[in-house]
């Protein structure tokens, strides 16, 4: 007898685009809206040379811009990885008058243009505004200081976190919360060692978005920092004065410098953030 060959079985076909055309795509995507752009500022500042570029990012004034743009970032994301936790627990776990019209305010700094918001901080931090003159009182000047820089950096990026983390607490079975009641557990050993894992890789992200946001921030920030060099100077302020100066290739200096800062260090965060993942 002669076998028969089994007729082949039909490939079923994907609703979805295969793996080789989406990665095309978002390759192509990808390089045309930001490898290129990108490529571009490290070709601009490569025409200085190692020493040229060396000279311009290690000066006195660069390296104070540098310096008050990442740490003021780094504490106003700091401060509303905290604040902005507590802001979404508040939000997902209660009920209270107004807890919508609240709820969208949370949102305004994602609307409001940046040039409106640093206004209105400068009128109200002012040793004349309504928050700057109480303060003022105290000794605290908020308005055209540093401190006021790190006011409008974490104005801005509290709803990076609070966004974030406002899903994850949602998804958090309470049927845990309450298990480890009923074991002895206090308050804050089932918020530490219940909620806290399950919150801490989303709390990472809404840190690394808020620092991001604050680092290139410019409109919120140059009204109230009064800008004065190697004092309330941020760094994308010193780029945009070297290129009124027609200083191109020190201008695109300071902005590789920073570009590969902030690389470097929301890669160091995204490690952190695959390293704790596994860890849970």
């Amino acid at each position: 007898m002669t076998a028969t060959a089994l007729p082949r079985p039909r490939r079923t076909r994907r609703t979805m685009p295969g793996l080789t055309p989406t990665l095309g795509f978002t390759l192509f995507y990808l390089g045309l809206i930001v490898l290129i752009p990108l490529a571009g500022v490290f070709f601009k500042a490569s025409g200085l040379g190692f020493a040229g570029m060396w000279k311009v990012i290690t000066s006195e004034r660069v390296l104070a811009a540098l310096s008050l743009s990442f740490g003021a970032a780094a504490i106003a994301a700091v401060l509303n990885a905290v604040f902005g936790a507590i802001v979404a627990w508040v939000f997902v776990r209660y009920e209270f008058p107004g807890k919508r019209l609240f709820d969208a305010f949370i949102d305004l700094p994602f609307a409001l243009p940046t040039a409106v918001a640093g206004i209105a901080l400068t009128a109200l931090y002012s040793e004349n505004g309504w928050i700057g003159s109480v303060l003022a009182l105290a000794g605290i000047k908020v308005a055209y200081t540093p401190l006021g820089i790190i006011v409008a950096m974490t104005f801005i990026g509290l709803p990076f976190v609070v966004r974030t983390v406002e899903p994850v607490l949602r998804e958090v079975e309470r049927d845990l919360e309450e298990a480890a009641a009923t074991l002895g557990a206090r308050r804050w050993q089932t918020v530490l060692r219940v909620i806290a894992p399950a919150v801490f890789p989303s709390l990472v992200t809404g840190f690394a978005l808020s620092f991001a946001r604050a680092v290139g921030e410019y409109g919120s920030v140059i009204f109230i920092a009064g800008n004065f060099p190697m004092v309330s100077e941020i760094a994308p302020l010193l780029i945009i004065i070297k290129l009124e100066e027609f200083d191109y290739k020190g201008a695109t200096a300071v902005a590789a410098t920073m570009l590969v800062l902030s690389f470097l260090l929301l890669l160091t965060i995204n490690l952190l953030q695959a390293w704790v993942r596994r860890r849970v």
